[in-house]
């Protein structure tokens, strides 16, 4: 049970714009760009920046998460969270790039989980 890479999570009205600002910025290219099409977003990785582009309402539901967590085995971290006081608050469930679920640690910060599948 890893966390392979932790993304800061920005929140954008348009992706392209975006995703060109931060790449000039960090000085490379999106290692990963995807459509969520059954959530109306689409999503770029740039070194540890998710952008999530949507219009309000459709990101509505996500801002209030606040990273990322790229990790080895959902599964494993589910069993381990649920242990250790987390709530989870959307389940694991498969995504375009993998398995992804939503946690409340303890604290009330809430992360997303995710491990792509290759």
């Amino acid at each position: 049970m890893k966390i392979l890479k932790t993304l800061i999570r920005v929140y954008v009205d348009k992706l392209d714009s975006a995703l060109s600002f931060y790449e000039e910025l960090l000085g490379t290219k999106a290692e990963m760009r995807f459509a969520y099409p059954e959530v109306h977003l689409e999503l770029a990785i740039v070194g540890d920046i998710l952008l999530i582009a949507g219009s309000n309402e459709t990101l509505k539901p996500f801002r209030n998460t606040k990273a990322t967590f790229l990790v080895d085995s959902v599964q494993e971290f589910k069993s381990y969270l649920e242990q250790t006081g987390a709530k989870i608050i959307r389940g694991v469930k498969e995504v375009p790039t993998g398995r992804n679920m939503t946690v409340e640690h303890p604290d009330g910060t809430i992360f997303e989980y995710v491990q792509h599948f290759k």
